[in-house]
C-alpha cells in the first residue's frame, strides 16, 4: 500500500513524468491523502461509472478491471506515477454530488474490509470531490490527471 498519494492535473504524460523523483510539487494543482493503494482506487472508481452498483466489486471482479497506465518505468524505490483512464476523468468532471457519496461509500466499504483498522484516516469524500475539481479542470483544459504515490 502506498504511503503517500497525490492526485494531480498535468497538460500530458511527460510533464506528469517529470514528477517521479519530487512529486508534482505546487507548481501543479493536487489533492494529496494517505494510506490508499491508488490502483485499486483508480480501478474502483472507473468501475463504479462504468458498472454502477452499490455494492463494492469484489477482489476478483477489481483486480480483473483494467488499471490505469504507468506513466514511469516501475524502479524499485516505490514510486509510480500512474495515467488516469480518459473515460474515468470525464466520469469524474461529470459527476454528481450524490455519486461521489454514493462513490465514497462503496470506496470506504471495500477499504474497510480490506484494511479493517488500518483504513486510511483521510476523508474520503472530500478526496474524491478534489480529484472531481482536478478532473473538470482536466476537461476544460484539454489536460489529464495523474497519481503519484511512494
Amino acid at each position: 500500500m502506498a504511503h503517500d498519494i497525490v492526485f494531480f492535473l498535468a497538460p500530458d504524460d511527460e510533464t506528469a513524468a517529470a514528477t517521479r523523483l519530487h512529486g508534482p510539487g505546487r507548481a501543479l494543482e493536487s489533492v494529496s491523502c494517505r494510506f490508499v493503494d491508488p490502483g485499486p482506487a483508480i480501478a474502483e472508481w472507473d468501475a463504479y461509472f462504468e458498472l454502477p452498483s452499490a455494492r463494492p466489486p469484489s477482489c476478483e471482479e477489481l483486480y480483473g478491471w483494467a488499471w490505469p497506465e504507468l506513466v514511469t518505468t516501475l524502479l524499485n524505490d516505490g514510486i509510480m506515477v500512474l495515467a488516469l483512464p480518459r473515460r474515468l476523468t470525464r466520469a469524474l468532471a461529470g459527476a454528481s454530488s450524490g455519486e461521489l457519496e454514493e462513490l465514497a461509500d462503496r470506496w470506504t466499504a471495500r477499504l474497510r474490509e480490506d484494511d479493517g483498522d488500518d483504513l486510511t484516516d483521510d476523508d474520503l469524500l472530500a478526496v474524491l470531490r478534489g480529484v472531481a475539481r482536478l478532473a473538470a479542470s482536466a476537461v476544460a483544459t484539454g489536460g489529464a490527471l495523474y497519481s503519484w504515490s511512494i
